[in-house]
């Protein structure tokens, strides 16, 4: 069956008609997102599952709408009888589980703004969010319970297991026992938050972003468009609810559509990817390109010949190397594709699964329906056909844009009628764009301009290479050369470290250009990483400079 043409759909986009066909409530005169992403499905069918899910314990259970209604009206209801209501922010210290789930829906439920605790955070990242949000209430678990205790002025805190804790905390499901399982839900309007985000805080201070209930829109259209969710499909994004990518669209999105999405709190190895895959039949996956390069470079681990059943897959976060592409489709039968985004506006710029266009490999795609994404120059004019820009989304041409500034000023990123991304992108000509790097990112190297993510992306090419992280480190003479730190490949150790460097050299040489290679190149047992997997290169460009100091 032909796929619709992207133009068509694009020019054709039409966001109110798309709210009415999607939300029983109105982003006008009142909508509740509880409603949206669970009741109206609990009605539809009672049976119809929300949840798939994963214990720590090796066990799994299921959570339907219609259960998950009636908790979160319990949850809800607690909530109330605490003062705590519209607007108010509620924050969920917890891992992929189903009350995890519960809390999210409740405090929607609720009217109130579900904010996202990443449980690898330490408790001077959590103190930091919990004070900027005056956030009114904390649900953890017995194994995150100590961060709280290190944390000045916390909030209220009910807990998971409360009993593991040793501690005076009340228990989470015995709070909710004691609740009625009906709630009338909250509205709430298009203009009002429905989830407090904070930036991954990759340069400076983490930053807020309340993100408005007309999101439900712009996730909409990426899970159909992008990621080409189908009934008949089973959906996994391995991502995790703690941050952007995993709440917006391994939560939000699929329950908007009425579709179960499916929590593993497990670590990730490909071993515990392969085994989910397997036992749930999933045919449409989405991860951080960190987990496809995990994946490729423990081929070994997937048997020769076996097919999972994969669709279709989506990454997002960093550029997929063409290597990594190229092995997916190899290995899995299917396509995979790379999809732009950030937290203060979702997923802007895609290749998408379920529209026909031209996708080319390393090439982050197309505006997504609803916005205008364009590169602009350092006169924030828009650039042309193969020239560099910094990211930008045209703000009165994106009816779906949804970013309405940091939630505290924290910063302007808004000027001439664009909102700036700080990414730089290459601009094919077409309306498609391929990432490039930060704008801090970009290295100016004897007077030319190198993208960091194709060194690295060039690297990633030779075998020995699991990951790479290419960075700026001063130079008298060339005002910056270039730096690479490489992690080898598990039983890829070279016998002669400096042969090994010689090549790669000469690999970026021959596969990007002369200009670009990295004249210095280390090798490290690991990167520094964001929680999402991105590679941290203000860190590496620290200690680039550190060197020159020792």
């Amino acid at each position: 069956m032909a796929l619709p043409e992207y133009a068509s759909v694009y020019e054709d986009f039409d966001p109110d008609r798309l709210a009415d066909e999607i939300l029983d409530g109105s982003l006008e005169s009142g909508l509740n997102i509880c409603h949206e992403i669970c009741d109206k499905w609990a009605k539809d069918d009672p049976e119809r599952v929300a949840l798939f899910y994963e214990t720590p314990d090796g066990g799994s259970g299921k959570l339907t709408f219609a259960e998950l209604k009636a908790a979160s009206a319990r949850f809800a209801n607690y909530l109330a009888a605490q003062g705590i209501g519209k607007g108010d922010r509620v924050a969920g210290l917890l891992p992929r589980s189903p009350e995890l789930l519960i809390v999210i829906a409740g405090t929607l439920r609720a009217g109130a703004v579900y904010q996202p605790l990443f449980t690898a955070f330490g408790s001077g990242a959590i103190e930091y969010r919990l004070e900027r949000a005056s956030t009114r209430l904390v649900v953890t678990d017995a194994v995150n319970y100590p961060k709280l205790t290190e944390v000045k002025d916390c909030p209220p805190v009910i807990c998971v297991s409360a009993a593991d804790t040793g501690a005076e905390v009340a228990d989470f499901h015995e709070v909710l026992e004691q609740q009625s399982d009906h709630f009338e839900p909250v509205m709430i309007t298009g203009s009002d938050p429905f989830l407090q985000m904070f930036t991954s805080g990759t340069v400076g201070k983490s930053k807020g972003v309340a993100v408005p209930a007309r999101a439900l829109l712009s996730f909409y259209v990426y899970m159909k468009y992008a990621i080409d969710l189908r009934e008949e499909d089973v959906f996994w994004n391995v991502a995790d609810p703690g941050w952007a990518y995993g709440l917006y669209y391994a939560v939000i999105g699929p329950l908007l559509m009425g579709h179960a999405t499916h929590f593993n709190p497990n670590p990730f190895t490909p071993e515990t990817t392969y085994d989910m895959i397997r036992k749930y039949g999933i045919t449409n996956l989405a991860a951080a390109p960190t987990a496809y390069r995990l994946l490729k470079a423990n081929d070994d681990v997937l048997p020769e010949g076996e097919v999972l059943g994969l669709r279709v897959a989506s990454s997002a976060g960093e550029p997929l190397n063409p290597e990594v592409t190229n092995w997916i489709s190899r290995r899995h039968h299917c396509v995979v594709l790379d999809h732009y985004g950030q937290t203060e506006t979702g997923m802007t710029c895609c290749n998408f699964h379920a529209l026909s266009h031209p996708k080319e490999a390393g090439s982050m795609g197309y505006s997504s329906p609803g916005h205008r994404v364009v590169a602009l120059n350092e006169r924030n004019e828009e650039v042309g056909a193969g020239e560099v820009g910094q990211l930008a989304v045209d703000v009165e041409a994106s009816p779906l844009f949804c970013f309405d500034g940091y939630t505290w000023g924290e910063k302007d990123p808004f000027t001439g009628g664009y909102y700036l991304t700080g990414d730089m992108a290459i601009a094919h000509g077409d309306g498609s764009f391929s990432f490039s790097g930060r704008d801090d990112d970009i290295i100016t190297t004897a007077g030319y301009r190198v993208g960091p993510a194709d060194v690295e992306s060039t690297l990633l090419e030779h075998d020995a290479v699991a990951e790479s992280g290419v960075v700026a480190k001063p130079d008298e003479k060339r005002g910056a050369i270039i730096k690479a730190y490489v992690v080898i490949r598990s039983g890829h150790e070279p016998d002669d470290e400096e042969a090994l460097k010689t090549e790669l050299q000469e690999l970026v040489r021959r596969r990007l250009s002369t200009h670009a290679y990295p004249r210095e190149i280390e090798f490290v047992s690991e990167l520094p990483k964001t929680p999402s997997g991105k590679i941290q290169r203000f860190i590496l460009r620290n200690q680039a400079r550190e060197e020159l100091e020792q």
